[in-house]
């Protein structure tokens, strides 16, 4: 008789970052021909909740432009996440308002006898499509998976080591790349510097890596990002850490002020 182990459990990692009552702000600016203007804020919180009676941790994850920057594009992001206490994914939204459109994704994640079962929902252009997806993988979205990267140990990584996980996008599950790119002393806007680790995140098409989010996260137990470098389709924009509260270790990470 052989035993196997639950998806579930192969989709655990032992949390060592996260804590109930992280809240991090961010200044967000964009490009605006050859400048960088500040553009607005991102505010991100972990609490804790249930699910499906057990304990575990919801994050919220709110971007918004200023008045000045809706004049040349409106955005409002709202990404919602549910994972375990040992940070398996169990739910996933996202609420969109770019321009005039609205766009909504919804994955509520099942385990079962070594698969993963997702149900994916989507809305564009006001009309919805869904989708059921079967995976013998573990499949994250973009706060699960951030939520359990914070949790890896680093300290084997090697440049250039390419990272393959799978993330949902849509109705879909798309195979997704990060690549450790070593270390790199980082000023925040509290005017702290932190010794980072940076990653990339890329897509690859046609033979070609294209960068998408590269993530600085502070070189201790936090693992907290503290600027992201998001390369858009119409420009660039960049997010520095303002200011953080309620973070599980201290910051042996700063190297000046």
């Amino acid at each position: 008789m052989s035993l196997s182990t639950p998806m579930h459990a192969q989709c655990e990692v032992k949390n060592t970052a996260l804590r109930a009552g992280e809240t991090i702000n961010y200044d967000l600016y964009f490009n605006w021909k050859f400048v960088w203007v500040k553009c607005g804020t991102a505010y991100m919180k972990t609490t804790a909740t249930t699910w499906q009676s057990k304990p575990a941790f919801r994050t919220y994850l709110i971007t918004k432009g200023s008045k000045k920057a809706d004049m040349f594009f409106r955005m409002r992001d709202t990404l919602v996440s549910v994972v375990s206490t040992n940070l398996c994914p169990h739910y996933y939204y996202k609420g969109s308002f770019e321009g005039k459109r609205l766009y909504k994704d919804e994955a509520y994640y099942t385990y079962h006898n070594g698969d993963v079962y997702i149900r994916l929902r989507k809305q564009r252009k006001g009309v919805f499509t869904s989708a059921q997806k079967k995976s013998t993988n573990c499949v994250y979205d973009m706060l699960s998976i951030l939520a359990q990267a914070r949790s890896y140990d680093p300290r084997n990584y090697k440049t250039g080591q390419r990272i393959n996980f799978d993330m949902v996008g849509g109705t879909d599950i798309d195979h997704e790349i990060l690549i450790y790119r070593g270390k790199k002393n980082i000023k925040a806007e509290n005017d702290t510097v932190y010794r980072c680790l940076v990653f990339s995140y890329v897509e690859h098409k046609n033979g070609k890596d294209k960068e998408v989010v590269t993530f600085y996260v502070t070189d201790d137990e936090n693992h907290l990002p503290i600027r992201l470098d998001m390369f858009l389709n119409f420009g660039s924009a960049k997010a520095f850490l303002s200011n953080v509260s309620g973070n599980r270790h201290p910051f042996t990470s700063i190297v000046g002020k």
